[in-house]
């Protein structure tokens, strides 16, 4: 089996690339961005204003080494004036509406974004002449989910239950229409990334348990968790975005990796919500607890959902480089970083380095 996943090349791989990144004032897209800065890329990235306040975009001055559209994906005039100005040759479709409770509020708005918008992003590829790889990321929830104690694989059903699940599948199906209709024919290379729960420093958002733990801390709080017996594939941010680099490289450099990959961590870290809280508690001190706040009513979420990264490590030798406790660690120092007022996008940097640092010493 060929080892692709070297960071080191991948990085080298995208200095000077144009790489349009959809997404990038969020918590994902703004760790990819600078990730994409560090490795010398020309990136424009294409969002809504940060959706949070405060924002890991904002408080680390992303925007600063980039070139920052403030767009909806939905307003496909403006969105293809700014894909063909910029020409771009890797597309990285992050771009979404990502929260399970919202798409339950807002699902005629959460099918708009996820669906419409993905279609708006292809058809600018379709009609650019300039794209070589295309990358949508979309997650684990696409899939039927029938509870099962194993992990879904890339060749199971896809049918997400609630809106934000099934509107991620609808992104899915749309992604592989336009590949075969109209993209594979124009020799652009198109993959689909199917990532577990992502933890890291910086994710501000609601309903979700470390940006809830995170709060919980701030205010001096005992942490509520809502689904403490939940299982979920959780990682750190770091490794699904160093793997969608690594796909959308390999995919430019040779098409037969154009696919679809599940990207999560190995079934060791598929933990609980309540243990992953035992573990945020541990790894935060200064008397960290939580208690169970299970609501009788609350909207459908999976309850098991765990999945199969076989297709992944075989394609690439991939493998998971910090376990869920060193995850939840760092997430807590950079956490801490900010909480103390200090420069957290130098502590982006440092985590950067330390993962690439770590992955050698993983594949040695």
């Amino acid at each position: 089996m060929e080892k692709l996943v070297n960071l080191e090349s991948i990085l080298s791989f995208y200095n000077d690339k144009r790489v349009f990144l959809t997404g990038h004032t969020g918590f994902k897209g703004a760790w990819l961005s600078r990730i994409l800065q560090k490795a010398g890329a020309k990136v424009l990235g294409y969002s809504l204003e940060p959706s949070t306040e405060p924002s890991i975009y904002n408080l680390a001055k992303i925007g600063n080494e980039m070139t920052s559209i403030i767009g909806d994906i939905c307003d496909f005039e403006y969105l293809s004036k700014v894909f063909n100005d910029f020409k771009p040759e890797i597309v990285l479709h992050l771009a979404a509406q990502p929260i399970v409770r919202t798409g339950y509020l807002d699902p005629v708005g959460t099918y708009k974004t996820n669906v419409m918008g993905t279609v708006n992003i292809l058809e600018c590829c379709r009609q650019c002449d300039t794209v070589c790889s295309v990358l949508n990321i979309t997650t684990d929830k696409v899939y039927e989910n029938k509870e099962w104690a194993w992990g879904y694989r890339e060749n199971e059903p896809l049918d997400g239950f609630d809106p934000y699940s099934n509107s991620k599948s609808c992104s899915e199906l749309v992604t592989h229409c336009y590949e075969r209709s109209f993209l594979s024919n124009l020799n652009i290379a198109v993959s689909t990334a199917r990532a577990g729960n992502v933890i890291g420093g910086g994710d501000f958002a609601k309903d979700r348990i470390i940006p809830d733990c995170v709060r919980a801390m701030k205010n001096d709080e005992i942490i509520a968790v809502r689904n403490p017996n939940s299982t979920r594939p959780y990682q750190h941010v770091l490794e699904p975005l160093f793997a969608y680099l690594m796909i959308a490289k390999a995919q430019w450099e040779d098409k037969k990796f154009a696919d679809y990959y599940n990207v999560g961590p190995d079934d060791c870290d598929c933990v609980t919500t309540g243990e992953l809280v035992d573990i945020f508690c541990n790894a935060w001190k200064d008397g960290a607890k939580w208690e169970n706040k299970s609501e009788k009513n609350a909207p459908h979420e999976a309850n098991f959902l765990k999945l199969d990264c076989s297709k992944l490590k075989s394609a690439f030798g991939w493998k998971t480089t910090w376990n869920i406790q060193k995850a939840v660690e760092m997430t807590c120092q950079w956490s801490k970083v900010w909480l103390n007022g200090e420069n957290v996008r130098d502590e982006m940097d440092r985590q950067i380095l330390e993962f690439i640092n770590e992955e050698k010493l993983c594949y040695e």
